[in-house]
């Protein structure tokens, strides 16, 4: 078996490990480097068949308005890649790597992303409805994204390596919908969620430490046993919102906020 192959077998507890500590640009080196014209012949050649790009080295490619749209992508690398407006619907993106790529207004829609390193990258405009999520998404910038539907809940099954979830700690996700979502033991930390649209999201045992989250919707929110310590609720509407168990501390702004029907507040 060679040495690639054997690498794209590679289990994938091992293989999230590496996405724990992001490798040094060497260890890149061993992966097949494809250039944009390169990439573009082996698409074409697919003919309508999903093309099988595993394990594949694209970083600081100009990719823009690329059709990637249900290719096998896993383990590959397209860190610094300029993605913008590419199609990447229902393309499988496991244990990728696009750290400080840009995916802005990108299409990302049913797209598997298990174990995906996405910290720094620009997702602006991004469609991510129905995608399955967990990864490193921590700096990322998903102004205005559509992030509705989105699977993000907590891997509960592989434990294996701890437990495995979103992590978007010191994000920029203002005006971003997330709405009918799972974003269950996320980690929102930090973040800037103002304005942000999440209606009906699951967001149980998320982490919303020093988040702001003023004149966002979070209409029939599920914020059961959350983490909620100087949150900015300025202006938010938590109508119906469920916070039975939520632990608060230091959050501001709920005497501004609509709280019609909402359960667990202090």
């Amino acid at each position: 078996m060679s040495g690639r192959s054997a690498r794209i077998l590679i289990p994938l507890a091992v293989a999230t490990a590496a996405l724990m500590s992001v490798p040094a640009h060497s260890q890149w080196d061993s992966y097949e480097r494809m250039t944009a014209e390169s990439l573009k012949s082996a698409l074409a050649r697919t003919a309508g068949a999903p093309a099988q790009l595993t394990g594949k080295n694209f970083s600081n490619l100009d990719l823009q308005g690329v059709d990637f749209r249900g290719a096998n992508l896993s383990s590959s690398v397209f860190n610094g890649a300029k993605l913008m407006h590419a199609k990447l619907d229902h393309t499988n993106l496991t244990v990728s790597f696009f750290e400080h790529a840009d995916l802005s207004e990108a299409s990302l829609a049913g797209a598997m992303m298990f174990s995906v390193q996405l910290a720094g990258a620009n997702a602006h405009h991004a469609n991510l409805s129905g995608a399955r999520l967990i990864g490193d998404l921590r700096r990322i910038d998903l102004s205005s994204a559509n992030l509705t539907r989105v699977n993000a809940a907590a891997d509960m099954k592989n434990q294996s390596m701890g437990l495995m979830n979103t992590r978007m700690v010191n994000a920029k996700a203002a005006g971003a919908d997330f709405s009918n979502s799972d974003f269950s033991r996320a980690d929102f930390s930090f973040s800037d969620l103002s304005g942000a649209r999440m209606h009906g999201t699951q967001l149980v045992r998320a982490d919303l430490s020093g988040t702001t989250l003023a004149g966002a919707d979070l209409t029939e929110a599920n914020l059961r046993d959350a983490q909620i310590v100087d949150t900015d609720f300025s202006k938010a509407n938590l109508t119906g919102a469920d916070f039975t168990g939520a632990t608060f501390r230091g959050a501001r702004g709920l005497d501004t906020a609509i709280k019609t029907g909402a359960r667990g507040l202090p």
